[in-house]
């Protein structure tokens, strides 16, 4: 990150007239092909959530895409969440934006995102989930859980991060049981192929796999109804495999300068 940092303002919130443009219109292309992939798989446009990935984005660029009618966003980096947040902490109320973690966490970054963000997608481990667990019930907040994803590795890339999709079920059981924490989802990256039926097939395996932990009826498993999967490439197989959420970057902001 330190690299883009030399190179780029992430606080800036004064953009072009072109540039909000741009992403207007990216949004706007982001829903229509939303609608139509929906349309196509005979489901209901409002049962999918576009969370904008926001990795490198400043804030003027965010709140555009925000009052453009996006409702959740997702960083990679809790630095970068830090540096943000308290400049986009009155839209994300007034607006009432949904703010996730779509990057790994480290163990000694947990307390920089809890309290800030609403939704941790990229825990990989019921062992990871416990740390998050005690953090937040440390925090004195009786009643509620930090909510959490579980990240499975279904394309079986070695440079994606998450669970084994052999141990998912098992950890997805152990975070649902976990103090602190609700389950509320699962997260996964396709495979980075053009192969249709090879993406289809790890979405697939997620929402079987959903399924599967949601009817266990165990313990914190009645919360796990949501499916993070599909990017700007891979829309609407990620819909017609039940996608409740896809996160998206370029479709909105264009190519990252930085990566």
């Amino acid at each position: 990150m330190v690299a883009y940092l030399e190179h780029k303002d992430l606080t800036n919130e004064v953009i072009t007239p072109q540039r909000e443009q741009e992403i207007r219109d990216g949004v706007a292309r982001v829903r229509d092909e939303v609608a139509r992939a929906c349309a196509a798989s005979g489901r209901d446009e409002s049962e999918v959530t576009i969370l904008a990935a926001t990795k490198t984005r400043d804030v003027g660029e965010i709140r555009v895409a925000l009052h453009a009618g996006i409702r959740a966003i997702g960083e990679n980096r809790p630095q970068e969440i830090q540096i943000k947040a308290p400049l986009l902490a009155s839209d994300i109320e007034q607006l009432g934006v949904d703010y996730h973690l779509i990057g790994q966490l480290q163990k000694n970054k947990i307390n920089k995102v809890l309290g800030i963000v609403s939704t941790i997608e990229s825990v990989d481990s019921a062992q990871q989930a416990a740390q998050i667990g005690q953090r937040f019930v440390s925090r004195g907040i009786t009643g509620a859980a930090q909510k959490v994803f579980l990240e499975v590795n279904e394309s079986g890339e070695m440079s994606k991060s998450g669970c084994d999709p052999a141990q998912a079920y098992e950890q997805a059981l152990a975070i649902a049981a976990t103090e602190g924490v609700e389950l509320a989802g699962l997260m996964t990256v396709g495979a980075h192929v053009s192969d249709e039926s090879r993406v289809r097939a790890g979405f697939a395996a997620l929402r079987d796999l959903r399924d599967k932990i949601v009817t266990s009826e165990q313990p914190g498993t009645q919360h796990c109804t949501e499916l993070s999967m599909g990017m700007t490439h891979d829309i609407a197989w990620a819909i017609a495999e039940g996608s409740t959420q896809l996160r998206i970057g370029t479709g909105i902001f264009g190519a990252r300068a930085f990566i």
